[in-house]
């Protein structure tokens, strides 16, 4: 209170006007008055302001109104070194909100002059700043000029940009590289900005290129082929093949991503575009730091690297390999692939067959490492020795077997069975079934046995000689018959054969397929393992009964006609052998 009683009033103030209204101007005019020292403000105008506070939420704006405006942070995200003092651009929304506040917008009054900023800017090759605000498909979307761009992925950088989200929320440089009028698209690029600093620097490196130089460069991109390596804004290409001196099935196994790596110029077209290099030309060649006391026939070991139908690559040590040959895989004959013998990645022991150090080749083989079983065949499958083998495939003339691997024979068709005529050798066996053989015959030079079946047992043929005499009589049953006659399955064994002719019944009927009858034996030929048989004669009269054909003594030869019946008589298919008996009858009367 003290201070309010010492305020003094003023001397000159006059209390009459005061009292009447004419202390001063009216307060129409003084409002007039205050009105002139203000600018004069129009919304939906964009005026120039000068920063007068910044913090990180507000902006506020000073464009020479009776109130400042406030605008958010937000919208100078693109222009992080905002400071106070400096002027900007702002779009007056209201000039008065329900709080009496100013309203302003920057990020309005950039956007009613973007789009021909943006325009002069693609025109005039113009650097301009913009904001990354966020990823999207295939790239970034950045702020230029309160303009949404978009930034793609390959326009980033030179290098391939393998982790996008540590560009959002920067302000970087950028050119205009395209603009869609229509759509108001805009495109941009950084990647632009830097390649004409590295094309000068690109020519610079490629002037200088030679082949055979070493360089440094960085790991650019691993793909299935290769490698590619920045060379310091030029780009080369390690092939897969160049990455090491051993088999590579995957680039990744030899190099990492921005790994720094010296490389060799290997080659490089006229215009020094494409640019071979080499990694593993660095190191000398396995091949010469390979044992020098290596020799054929040393057992060594190494890896399956490769595997093809026709062999295996065996790794013996990081760029120097073998190929075992299917046919170094076993002893066996058979055509067999790789596969069935080798995997990839097996440890194997092998012998070297061939080396040749100045082709840098060497041959192996795995069979070495067992005895070779035709070196001694003739002690362990001596003629007439028994053993069990496995069908491994027919032909119309026989079945091979298989003794052990590596030991083949044949079994031939005439030697499967004493008494059954076998036409093809599955009628008798399958593929992959034993069957009991007795060697026959060693063919060591082919490698090659002849086999026997039906020798394991005696042949019975032997006995039938004494059984089947002709003219005895034998019971016998009718297994198949046929055009030309029918063949009998006879009790005691065998089979023989009758002609339509002698298979009429005593009733005058033919015979039929399963009937059991009594057969009387018309020849038996051993040799031809041929039994000729008739039911007719069992029962007909007793002068048309068998009777051998007589020799003549006629200078050591047959009689014409004995010779002629004896003859008709041997052939199964040959003649009616009741025209024959008849012949033989009339022959007996003349004599």
């Amino acid at each position: 209170m003290s201070d309010l009683k010492n305020v003094q009033p003023l001397s000159d103030f006059n209390w009459d006007e005061f009292e009447n209204g004419a202390a001063g101007a009216s307060r129409e005019e003084l409002e007039k008055a205050y009105d002139t020292t203000l600018n004069n403000i129009q919304e939906q105008q964009v005026v120039e302001g000068t920063v007068i506070s910044v913090d990180k939420k507000e902006v506020v704006v000073n464009i020479g109104y009776k109130s400042d405006g406030l605008i958010p942070a937000s919208e100078f995200r693109y222009n992080p070194e905002l400071k106070v003092g400096d002027k900007v651009e702002v779009y007056v929304e209201s000039q008065e909100d329900k709080k009496g506040q100013l309203v302003l917008s920057h990020k309005k009054a950039r956007l009613a002059k973007s789009w021909d900023r943006v325009n002069a800017a693609l025109e005039n090759e113009e650097i301009i700043q913009g904001y990354i605000k966020c990823r999207t498909k295939g790239g970034m979307i950045v702020d230029i000029f309160g303009i949404e761009a978009f930034l793609p992925g390959s326009q980033i950088d030179v290098h391939p940009i393998r982790d996008y989200d540590i560009f959002v929320g920067k302000t970087m440089e950028f050119k205009v590289v395209k603009i869609n009028q229509e759509f108001r698209n805009v495109v941009v690029s950084h990647k632009a900005l830097i390649e004409a600093e590295l094309e000068a620097q690109k020519k610079e490196i490629i002037s200088h290129l030679e082949k055979g130089q070493i360089l440094e460069g960085t790991v650019k991109n691993i793909t299935s082929y290769g490698v590619f390596v920045d060379l310091g804004g030029v780009d080369g290409l390690i092939h897969i093949t160049d990455l090491s001196w051993g088999r590579v099935s995957d680039p990744h196994e030899v190099v990492a991503l921005d790994q720094k790596i010296n490389v060799v110029i290997l080659d490089f077209d006229d215009e020094k575009k494409r640019i071979a290099l080499g990694l593993k030309q660095l190191t000398p060649h396995p091949w010469d730091a390979l044992d020098p006391n290596l020799k054929i026939g040393d057992h060594i070991k190494g890896k399956v690297v490769v595997i093809a139908d026709y062999g295996a690559f065996v790794e013996i040590q990081p760029g120097v390999e073998g190929l075992i040959h299917v046919s170094e895989m076993s002893w066996s004959q058979h055509l067999r692939s790789a596969q069935e013998f080798l995997h990839v990645g097996d440890e194997v022991e092998t012998v070297i067959l061939t080396l040749d150090r100045e082709e840098r080749k060497m041959s192996l083989g795995i069979k070495q490492l067992k005895e070779d079983p035709w070196e001694a065949i003739e002690v362990k499958y001596p003629v007439g020795s028994k053993h069990t083998a496995k069908v491994r495939n027919f032909t119309n003339f026989g079945i091979f077997v298989e003794l052990e691997e590596g030991v083949d024979g044949l079994i031939h068709i005439s030697d499967l069975s004493w008494t059954k005529k076998v036409k093809h050798p599955s009628e008798f066996t399958t593929v992959g079934a034993d069957i009991d053989v007795v060697v026959l015959e060693i063919d060591k030079d082919n490698r090659r046995l002849s086999l026997g079946h039906k020798q394991l047992e005696e042949n019975p043929w032997d006995n039938y000689e004494a059984i089947y005499t002709p003219g005895s009589i034998h019971k016998g049953v009718i297994a198949d018959v046929m055009d030309r006659g029918a063949v009998i399955t006879l009790n005691e064994g065998g089979e023989g054969f009758a002609t339509p002719k002698h298979l009429v019944k005593e009733d005058g009927s033919q015979a039929q397929k399963g009937e059991e009858l009594d057969f009387r034996v018309l020849e038996f030929v051993k040799d031809a393992k041929r039994i000729i048989l008739s039911h007719s004669r069992t029962f007909e009269d007793v002068k048309d009964d068998y009777k051998p054909a007589r020799k003549h003594n006629n200078g050591g030869r047959k009689n014409d006609s004995a010779a002629q019946i004896n003859n008709v008589a041997a052939g199964t298919s040959l003649g009616d052998l009741g025209v024959l008996a008849d012949l033989k009858a009339k022959m007996e009367k003349g004599e």
